[in-house]
């Protein structure tokens, strides 16, 4: 929730570009995220992977591929324009590190979350359950400690210990 100005999203549309290394650990997070209600958009190659294994992904433009014939956007132009609610980027080799850097520097400018690793996906895809079973919160030390006082009471009240 610290990490970004609005926390993770809840819903809206996911952008994933991943490096071949990552692909085969991305279906089951994508599928999750899918399941949970949003939308994937993704670089080609991604994509098809994605739909290979039974997820809908629409498709956006690298960015070193501009725009196409009939004005299709490039990612960034997607974030630029707010059409993205969370990247999975996990860029590896020079043209895709270039496009990476690009992508999450417009995720900078735009406040969209920027995940980088797989693991982080998957712990992204937790943090996003969590919030849609409203399981997930910000509390002081303070409360945290006058919780485990009142556990730790009402255990020795039940048992019949003194404290």
């Amino acid at each position: 929730m610290a990490a970004y100005t609005g926390g993770l999203p809840r819903a809206g549309t996911v952008f994933v570009s991943v490096a071949d290394r990552d692909k085969r650990s991305l279906i089951f997070p994508a599928k999750r995220l899918a399941d949970l209600g949003f939308d994937i958009v993704a670089t080609e190659g991604t994509a098809e992977v994605l739909r290979r294994h039974g997820l809908e992904a629409g498709t956006l433009r690298k960015l070193r591929d501009g725009e196409g014939p009939a004005g299709e956007p490039t990612t960034v132009q997607a974030i630029l324009a707010g059409d993205i609610d969370l990247i999975i980027n996990t860029p590896f080799g020079v043209g895709p590190r270039l496009d990476g850097y690009e992508i999450r520097t417009a995720a900078v400018l735009t406040g969209v979350p920027c995940i980088t690793t797989i693991q982080g996906l998957s712990a992204t895809v937790l943090g996003i359950e969590a919030l849609l079973d409203d399981g997930i919160g910000v509390r002081s030390l303070q409360e945290h400690s006058a919780d485990l006082q009142r556990l730790r009471d009402s255990e020795d009240s039940r048992t019949g210990k003194v404290s």
